[in-house]
């Protein structure tokens, strides 16, 4: 282990206790990988079991992680809302640092715990809440929408928080409810351009990018075409709208995976983190997935090793000042209290291919 302290070994009953495991992933893991990995994941959910634990796995953690110990996997907001009703004691957060203040805002009284304190985010970092406070100071009145890409503290000056999956519902609804025609959200740009193209309500937005989805362009969508012209290209709205101009489908991460599962096309691109493909494709074995790799740095902070020795060692916690989390679950829960969409939002792409100016910050 990465402790030194314990050596598993992978043994006929690893082998047994993993091996519907194994037969999901083995097509993205090699063999040699799986000895390695298979006994881990054996001492992990003997763990979790022990400590009743859950692990909430982003749809950017590696197969390993996402199929091999994830309790509850998905997008932020699925994983916020199976935070809130979660009955575990711990719960370990195979995400990134703001992901795990969510859940500790939703959660105050369970032990939230995050396996590397250095796995953050660029988005998140994009914006402080005094940004925050001063945008409300230049805007009074207008309802501050905010991506749940952001800590608890930015979170706390917000009126309701969104993700990609519901960010036109919800600002739709948020305009309703404030009777305005114009509403801020932060603190992605290229998201905020994105839903500006989406609805009739005007998007105040600030200029904080994904370093992931960034770096994304259309030049790299007529690429793909002419080397794969039959792929169907799905792209996430973090993406420049460039992107989301040149692609087949835009959506949440949601969105995408029940693209794939329920269409089945015959070859994919997923213009977003290189886990994401990964992990739909061990549930579409009948589509080839084209990967175009941008990975995130902080998602892969995230291992199995360290997911095993937070739940080992109890570390590391999440905590968070109980004035700021007050504040904060009340934007959250706003949003998880808004009836959910019958299916994961899409981004209508004639919409997306009309230009509508954002007022940006």
């Amino acid at each position: 282990m990465a402790d030194g302290s314990t050596d598993f070994a992978f043994t006929s009953a690893v082998e047994t206790a993993t091996a519907a495991v194994w037969n999901k992933v083995r097509s993205r893991i090699t063999p040699l990988e799986w000895r390695l990995q298979a006994p881990l994941i054996a001492e992990i959910n003997r763990l979790k079991a022990e400590k009743n634990a859950v692990i909430l796995a982003h749809n950017y953690m590696t197969p390993e992680i996402f199929h091999g110990v994830g309790d509850f996997v998905g997008d932020s907001l699925g994983l916020a809302r199976e935070a809130a009703r979660c009955e575990a004691k711990i719960i370990v957060q195979a995400g990134v640092h703001f992901m795990a203040e969510t859940s500790k805002v939703l959660c105050p009284d369970k032990r939230v715990l995050i396996p590397d304190l250095l796995a953050g985010c660029s988005l998140a970092a994009s914006i402080t809440a005094e940004d925050v406070r001063l945008i409300k100071q230049r805007y009074p009145g207008l309802p501050v929408v905010t991506y749940v890409n952001t800590t608890a503290a930015v979170k706390a000056e917000t009126d309701v928080c969104c993700t990609s999956a519901n960010a036109v519902q919800v600002v739709e609804e948020v305009a309703r409810q404030f009777g305005v025609d114009r509403v801020i959200l932060l603190p992605d740009e290229f998201l905020a351009r994105n839903v500006a193209r989406q609805t009739e309500i005007g998007i105040i937005a600030w200029q904080g990018r994904c370093e992931v989805h960034e770096r994304f362009t259309a030049a790299d969508i007529a690429e793909l075409r002419e080397a794969w012209p039959g792929a169907e290209i799905l792209a996430h709205p973090e993406c420049p709208t460039e992107v989301l101009e040149a692609a087949d489908f835009a959506g949440s991460t949601a969105a995408m995976n029940d693209y794939v599962i329920q269409r089945k096309p015959r070859q994919v691109v997923l213009i977003t983190e290189c886990s994401m493909a990964d992990n739909v494709a061990c549930d579409a074995p009948d589509t080839e997935f084209v990967r175009p790799c941008n990975l995130c740095p902080h998602m892969k902070r995230i291992s199995l090793e360290n997911i095993y020795e937070a739940l080992l060692h109890d570390r590391y916690e999440v905590t968070i000042d109980p004035a700021i989390a007050v504040r904060a679950r009340a934007a959250v829960q706003r949003m998880i209290d808004l009836p959910p969409p019958a299916s994961p939002a899409r981004y209508d792409l004639v919409k997306a291919r009309h230009h509508v100016d954002v007022e940006l910050i």
